[in-house]
């Protein structure tokens, strides 16, 4: 089994955010399940994947798997309603990376940064640097599955 571990955090508006390398992100969720149980596509610049999370919160298992742009299109139909686009900044942070979400559609003006760590203990010593703003690791209404819901209501 893979593990995640992961803090997440909005980014208030107008905040700026460091230079980074940037890329588009369509994601579809084949499955939304209880407490934090997904699988979902995801088209990541010219890379494919299939992902399966269970968990929620700070640490998550998490398995993933390379798709095929055949493969991605294949199952693509079936996320029809449960859908995410964004674009994601790679941002250099010391020794670690945040990733930066800015969503489109119904979500325009949600911005997120995520920062994966290799074990709890340097997550919790993390220090989020100025432009981040509140912490919403363990708030699942920011999860990409509940994001990426149809009946979802839009934030911020």
């Amino acid at each position: 089994m893979g593990v995640e571990i992961e803090r997440k955090f909005l980014v208030p508006d107008g905040a700026a955010v460091p230079d980074g390398r940037e890329f588009e992100v369509r994601q579809g969720y084949l499955v939304l399940g209880p407490e934090g149980a997904e699988a979902r596509v995801r088209e990541q610049g010219t890379a494919c994947s299939l992902t399966v999370k269970r968990g929620v919160g700070l640490v998550r298992g998490e398995w993933e798997i390379p798709l095929s742009a055949e493969q991605f299109a294949e199952l693509w139909p079936a996320t029809e309603h449960a859908r995410i686009d964004k674009t994601r900044r790679i941002v250099p942070l010391g020794p670690d990376e945040a990733v930066v979400d800015t969503y489109h559609g119904r979500l325009a003006g949600l911005r997120t940064v995520e920062v994966e760590f290799t074990d709890p203990e340097r997550a919790a010593a993390f220090t989020p640097p100025p432009w981040f703003g509140p912490e919403v690791t363990d708030r699942p209404e920011f999860g990409n599955q509940r994001l990426a819901a149809a009946d979802a209501p839009p934030l911020p």
